[in-house]
Order: C-alpha cells, then sequence, then structure tokens
C-alpha cells in the first residue's frame, strides 16, 4: 500500500513558526511532525509515500532527502504557490498512489498521533476514516460512528475526523458533482476540500471507519505544540 502525506498547507495559524518552517517540519519531541508519519508508515510495511508542497516546498528534500533512511522512497508533488486543498491535493497525486482502485492510506501532515497504521484495513468501500474523541477546539465533532463500523453524518454523539484515512480511487468517480459549484473548481489542476465527496460517500454507504482511542493531538496553534513537545520529551504522548 502506498501513502500520501498532506503537507502543502500555508501553516497561517502557526506563524511566526512556519514564516521560515513548513508546519510538518515543525519539531515535537525532537524530530520534525513528518518524521513520526514516515516512521509509523514503513512498520506498516508502506514503501512509497507521496508529499504534496507548496509554502517553503523545497524546505522538504533539503530536509527528508529521498526517504531511504526511514526504508522509504518519497515522491514530492509541488502543487503551485497555492495549496489544492486536500480535495485537490488527492486527485492530484492519484497518479502517484497506485492504478485502479488500490487502497492507500492519507494523513494529516499537521498531527501527531500513535495509531499504528499496520491495522487499517482495506476499505469495501469508498473510504474507511479514523476517528478520535473531540478536542477542545472541535466539541460538536465531525461524524458518527455505527456500532457495524459504518460511518454516518446524522444525528447521534459524534466523533472528530483524525486526518487518518484508507481511500481508493472511486471517492473521486462524480468529484465535480460532489462539490457542486465552488471556487478553484474549475482551475488546472482543481482546487477543493475532501470534505464533501466524504459526505457523498457516507451518503452512499460507502465508508467505514474506527474509533481510535490512543493519543492524538491536531497541531493547530503554537502552543499546542508546545504542549506535545513537551508530552513527547516527558515520554507522555496522551491526548491533548
Amino acid at each position: 500500500m502506498k501513502a500520501l502525506v498532506f503537507a502543502a498547507g500555508l501553516g497561517e495559524r502557526m506563524r511566526p513558526l512556519t514564516d521560515t518552517t513548513p508546519k510538518p517540519l515543525l519539531h515535537a519531541g525532537g524530530k520534525p511532525l513528518i518524521a513520526w508519519h514516515l516512521e509509523r508508515l514503513a512498520a506498516a510495511g508502506v514503501r512509497d509515500v507521496v508529499v504534496n508542497t507548496s509554502w517553503l516546498a523545497p524546505r522538504f528534500e533539503a530536509t527528508l532527502g529521498d526517504g531511504s533512511r526511514w526504508g522509504l522512497r518519497i515522491h514530492y508533488l509541488y502543487e503551485g504557490a497555492t495549496p489544492l486543498e486536500t480535495g485537490g491535493g488527492m486527485l492530484n497525486a492519484l497518479a502517484l498512489l497506485g492504478d485502479g482502485e488500490a487502497p492507500f492510506i492519507a494523513l494529516n501532515g499537521d498531527i501527531w498521533s500513535d495509531h499504528p497504521l499496520a491495522g487499517l484495513p482495506v476499505p469495501g468501500g469508498s473510504a474507511h476514516l479514523v476517528l478520535v474523541d473531540n478536542p477542545e477546539h472541535n466539541p460538536q465533532g465531525d461524524f458518527v460512528l455505527r456500532a457495524g463500523g459504518g460511518v454516518h453524518a446524522g444525528s447521534g454523539a459524534r466523533l472528530t475526523f483524525s486526518g487518518i484515512g484508507v481511500y481508493r480511487a472511486r471517492l473521486f468517480h462524480d468529484w465535480r458533482g460532489s462539490i457542486g459549484d465552488v471556487a478553484g473548481a474549475a482551475a488546472t489542476p482543481p482546487r477543493f476540500r475532501l470534505a464533501p465527496l466524504l459526505h457523498a460517500a457516507i451518503a452512499r454507504g460507502e465508508v467505514s471507519g474506527e474509533h481510535h482511542r490512543g493519543a492524538w493531538t491536531d497541531v493547530g496553534t503554537p502552543q499546542r505544540l508546545a504542549a506535545l513537545d513537551a508530552r513527547l520529551r516527558l515520554g507522555h504522548a496522551g491526548p491533548a
């Protein structure tokens, strides 16, 4: 299985830290955030990883090299000065992620989690999402996880999407119909969010999920990065 790490964000909420360093290259526990992902992907048996880039793109290859130190092959995919967002970024990377319906892992580059990744299942439908307990900054959650593992967006106790998932290219079969007439959809390459495609697939019953009860942090502010760094250095990486 191949993997995509979303690393093209501008990191605006993390300034001034991201004035000179892309957010996935900021350090926590003595190493870049993205290095934690690469280690776990390698341990899960992944060998090819696509890293999409935009802001300060040359810093990634200068820092990570070709991936051989982790036993990986990193393929850098520059999106231009304006990131393609999650949906456009994944669509743009499909050609590097395998042919046809081969599943692939995708991870947000600005999170930290102890999810082992090796246990991620191959989805029978379009996607399998890892959900976590709702953090303080997202108290309402995103999706409901049914007892049988199906994900839906209706009423019920919601969990938060962790930014970790397994996908198939079929998620994009009618992507234009799913996203509607949004700004960026007509650009080349198109720019759009992944969420509308997930909601459309959920409505078709094509999304499964799991509840990860281990450690997870969305490193969205300098304060959360500092807190994660402190916990990792002390050997305590529980949820924040």
